[in-house]
């Protein structure tokens, strides 16, 4: 993961990995499913002092393997509308463009860069249609944007993240 200009991180499954150890994958698995449990806490879960913990913790952080911690907040009782932008980019374009194009737009919320058509999928987050319609013109007016297609979401549903040490938290 890295920090982008507006703000942002940019990730990539394609991006070099850091090599985690059983105890590095616990401490990530029990910080994903609550970002605020603290060190003692975590030390406690797998079986460490707080010192050590909390190294592998600042490491996981500067490698980037824990980008920040946030709330989750439920945007539909703020009364917010999402949507994807599916974009299609001029063949010589470079596809990175777009998150760089994302950074100067803060209703975007995600970027993904895909393999096949559309080229990517942006993710936006507003207040109404009408807000909505500034930002996919925005984005369709945007250099080396040949297409999009707006998809509303209606409701959603995610599954709760897997635990990526083979055990549960």
């Amino acid at each position: 993961m890295r920090a982008t200009a507006g703000g942002g991180v940019a990730s990539g499954a394609m991006h070099g990995t850091i090599p985690l150890d059983d105890v590095d994958l616990a401490l990530l698995d029990l910080l994903r499913a609550d970002g605020r449990r603290s060190v003692a806490d975590l030390a406690r879960a797998v079986n460490l002092s707080p010192a050590p913990v909390g190294r592998r913790i600042a490491r996981l952080e500067r490698a980037g393997v824990i980008a920040g911690y946030t709330a989750i907040v439920d945007d539909g009782k703020l009364g917010a509308v999402e949507a994807f932008a599916e974009l299609r980019v001029t063949g010589n374009a470079d596809v990175s463009m777009v998150a760089e194009l994302a950074d100067d737009v803060p209703e975007v919320e995600e970027v993904f860069t895909i393999a096949g058509d559309p080229d990517a999928l942006v993710r936006v987050r507003v207040d109404d249609a009408e807000q909505l319609r500034r930002v996919i013109n925005r984005l369709r007016h945007s250099e080396g944007v040949t297409g999009t297609r707006t998809l509303l979401v209606l409701s959603s549903w995610k599954r709760a993240q897997r635990p990526l040490g083979g055990r549960s938290a």
